[in-house]
C-alpha cells in the first residue's frame, strides 16, 4: 500500500575492514607516515556527504554521521559521541578498531598518547579546518612527533571502486520562496566583508553558496545542495566554483547576471592570485578547510578565520521565507496527522512494523503533490529501539510494534518554501504509569520552552534548562541538545544557533529552532516530543527595561493526550497545551479528509474533557 521513495532501509554491506587497513598501512608506509587521520568530512565539513566521500564508511564500517578514525602501524581506534556508541560497537570490527568515547578522550589526547616519537602523521588538510589542523599539530608536537599533509589523500588510492563525484543539477530557488534577490545579498555580504577588514570572502559552506545565489542542488541527500565554492570581493564580481555538467543554459545565465562561473579547478588559483597581492582573506572557521588557509598564506596572502557573515543572514529568515515556513508547517502537519489517524487505527492490531510506520508517513506526506524529499531519514523506534536517540531503522532490525510499546516517530519534509521536522511519541495500547509520568515530565519541558519570554541577546544555552528543570527535579535528564536551527528549504540542522548547553549566539528574531526535550531508559523505550518555534517579538510588559522576544510554535499536530498524566501540570501548562490543541485542530481541519477530521475532533480536545 505504501512505499518510501527517498529513504532506504537496506543494511549496510560489511566492510572489509582488515584487508583495507592492511592496504591504508602499506600505502602509508611508502609515503613515510606511521599513521594517518581521517573524519568523516568532505571539502565543505557537511554534516550529510555524497557516496564519493565517504570515506569513514568504506574503511571502517561505520555509517553515523560523526566521527574519526586514526590508524597507526600497530593499532587503529575510532572516535564517536555518545550519539554513536553502541551504533559502532555493532558495525565495527573490535579486532581492528578500539572503540573510543570521544568525550572520554578525544583524537589529540589519543594521540599525544599513543603516537611514537619521531612519526609523521598524515592528514588531508581538505577535511579538516585549520583550527583542527592547528590542534593536531599541538598534540603531535606533544608526542614528539609531526603533523604532515598527505595529498592526494591515501585512501583513495586504495579505494578502487570508489563512486564518481556528485553531478546534481541545479536549480534556481524563486524569489517567492527566496524572497530576497542575489544582488541585495551580495550587497550585505560586501558590507561585511568591509567591516572585518578583509578583501574578500570565501565561502566555503554550500548552504551559504545556496543562499547567497538563490539556487538549491541535489549533490547530497535530503538536502538540496550543490557543492561549490564562491569568492567574494569586497568590490566587484564575485566568483562561483561550480562543475559546468550541474547548470542548464537557464540556470547559467541568471548565475551569470551576478557572478562568474568558472570550474572547480580554478579556484586555486584564484586564491593563489589574492594571496600574491596580499590580500587579506576571510575563511569561515567552520567549513573552511585548512588547505584553503594553506593556499593564501603560501602565497604571501593573510587569511583570517572567525564566524562567515553569512551564516548569521540566512539563520534570521525574511518575511517570505517565514510565511513559507507556516505554510509548509500546516501542509505538513496535515500529513502528519493524516499518519498518527491511521498509525492509531492500525497499530494495535500489532502487524505495523517500524519500516511500514516510515512508508506510511513518507506516503502521506507525498500525497501534498508539494514533497522534495524527507528533511533527513525518518527516525522509527519502536519500544527499545525508542530509546536509540539516532535509531536507523533497517530490514535486519525492523521490529514489530507492539501493544503496550511506546513508538517515536522523528521525521521531517522538504518542501521549497519550507523545511520541516517534527517529533511525536506515541502509545499503543495502555500505557503505564512510568510512561505517562515521564512523557509529561518532558511535555513540561517542551512547554517551558514554547512559552519562554527572553530579552534580545539570549543565547541557547540560557534558555536549555528550561527544557531540563522538571526531569532534573525527578533525578532524570536527556543528553542531546534542547534544539537546533532549521533552515528555509535547506539543511535540517542550521547554525549559528542552537538551544543547548553549547548554545552561545544570540537568538534573533527570525530564527526558527527546534524544541525536542526527551527521556530515553534504555532497553524499554524512549520519549521526545518535538516542534519548531520561530523567534518572534514579545508581548509588551509595563515597566519593561529590556526589548523581549518569544517562540512562535510553527509546527501543527497533536500531542498523544492518552500520555499525559493531569495532576503533574499546572494551570498555565494546561492553558497552553489546550490552546495549543484548539490552533491545531482549526488549521488542519479543513485540509484532511473526514475519517482523520474525526479522528483529530477526539485527539484535540482539551485536556479536562477526558
Amino acid at each position: 500500500m505504501f512505499e518510501a521513495r527517498f529513504q532506504s532501509f537496506d543494511d549496510p554491506q560489511p566492510a572489509q575492514t582488515g584487508p583495507r587497513v592492511l592496504a591504508l598501512r602499506a600505502e602509508l608506509a611508502r609515503a613515510g607516515l606511521a599513521g594517518f587521520i581521517l573524519p568523516r568530512a568532505d571539502r565543505h565539513q557537511n554534516e550529510y556527504v555524497p557516496p564519493s566521500e565517504e570515506r569513514l564508511l568504506w574503511l571502517t564500517g561505520f555509517t553515523g554521521s560523526a566521527g574519526v578514525t586514526l590508524v597507526l602501524a600497530g593499532r587503529a581506534a575510532l572516535f564517536v559521541d555518545g550519539r554513536y556508541t553502541l551504533q559502532a560497537r555493532d558495525q565495527v570490527d573490535a579486532a581492528v578498531f578500539e572503540i573510543v568515547p570521544i568525550a572520554e578522550t578525544p583524537p589529540e589526547r589519543w594521540l599525544e598518547q599513543n603516537l611514537p616519537a619521531g612519526a609523521k602523521l598524515g592528514y588531508d588538510p581538505w577535511l579538516h579546518t585549520a583550527e583542527g589542523a592547528e590542534r593536531l599539530a599541538r598534540a603531535c608536537a606533544n608526542a614528539g612527533a609531526t603533523l604532515s599533509p598527505a595529498e592526494p589523500n591515501p585512501v583513495d588510492a586504495i579505494w578502487i571502486d570508489r563512486p564518481a563525484p556528485p553531478l546534481g543539477p541545479v536549480a534556481l530557488h524563486d524569489l517567492k520562496f527566496a524572497g530576497e534577490a542575489t544582488s541585495s545579498k551580495l550587497e550585505k555580504i560586501r558590507a561585511e566583508i568591509a567591516t572585518l577588514r578583509a578583501d574578500a570572502l570565501v565561502i566555503s559552506d554550500p548552504h551559504a553558496v545556496a543562499w547567497t545565489f538563490n539556487v538549491r542542488g541535489a549533490d547530497v541527500a535530503h538536502t538540496p545542495l550543490p557543492l561549490a565554492f564562491a569568492i567574494v570581493p569586497k568590490e566587484g564580481r564575485p566568483a562561483l566554483y561550480i562543475e559546468s555538467a550541474k547548470l542548464s543554459n537557464a540556470v547559467r545565465h541568471k548565475l551569470e547576471e551576478a557572478t562568474e562561473v568558472r570550474e572547480p579547478p580554478a579556484l586555486i588559483g584564484d586564491l593563489k592570485a589574492l594571496g600574491a597581492a596580499g590580500r587579506t582573506v576571510r575563511l569561515d572557521q567552520a567549513t573552511g578547510a585548512d588547505s584553503l588557509s594553506r593556499i593564501i598564506n603560501d602565497a604571501g596572502g593573510k587569511a583570517t578565520r572567525g564566524l562567515d557573515p553569512i551564516a548569521m543572514m540566512k539563520a534570521i529568515k525574511n518575511p517570505v521565507e517565514i510565511e513559507g515556513a507556516r505554510a509548509a508547517h500546516a501542509r505538513d502537519g496535515a500529513a502528519v496527522t493524516r499518519f498518527l489517524a491511521w498509525f492509531d487505527r492500525e497499530a494495535p492490531q500489532g502487524k505495523l512494523t517500524e519500516i511500514g510506520a516510515v512508508e506510511a508517513l513518507e506516503s502521506f506526506r507525498r500525497d501534498t503533490g508539494l514533497l522534495k524529499d524527507v528533511s533527513f531519514p525518518s527516525i522509527s523506534g519502536a519500544g527499545p529501539d525508542g530509546a536509540i536517540v539516532h535509531y536507523r531503522v533497517t530490514r535486519s532490525t525492523n521490529r514489530r510494534i507492539a501493544p503496550g510499546e511506546l513508538f517515536l516517530i522523528d521525521s521531517g519534509g522538504q518542501y521549497q518554501d519550507g523545511t520541516t521536522d517534527i517529533t511525536r511519541t506515541v502509545a499503543v495500547g495502555t500505557p503505564t504509569p512510568e510512561m505517562r509520568e515521564r512523557f509529561t515530565l518532558v511535555l513540561k519541558g517542551h512547554i517551558a520552552i514554547a512559552r519562554a519570554v527572553f530579552p534580545d541577546g539570549t543565547a541557547g544555552a540560557q534558555l536549555d534548562p528550561f527544557a531540563r528543570q522538571a526531569l532534573w527535579a525527578h533525578g532524570l535528564d536527556f543528553e542531546h541538545g534542547t534544539g537546533h536551527g532549521v533552515g528555509s528549504y535547506l539543511s535540517v540542522h542550521e547554525g549559528p544557533a542552537r538551544i543547548s548547553k553549547l548554545g552561545n549566539t544570540p537568538l534573533k528574531r527570525g530564527m526558527i529552532l527546534s524544541n525536542e526535550p526527551g527521556y530515553y531508559k534504555a532497553g524499554e523505550y524512549g520519549i521526545r516530543i518535538e516542534n519548531l518555534v520561530l523567534v518572534v517579538e514579545g508581548e509588551k510588559v509595563a515597566g519593561a527595561e529590556k526589548t523581549l522576544n518569544a517562540f512562535e510554535t510553527l509546527t501543527l499536530a497533536p500531542i498523544d493526550r492518552r500520555l499525559i498524566e493531569r495532576t503533574l501540570l499546572d494551570a498555565g501548562e494546561v492553558s497552553w497545551l489546550d490552546t495549543y490543541h484548539a490552533r491545531v485542530a482549526q488549521t488542519l481541519a479543513p485540509l484532511v479528509d473526514d475519517e482523520t477530521r474525526a479522528w483529530l475532533g477526539a485527539a484535540t480536545r482539551p485536556l479536562g474533557q477526558g
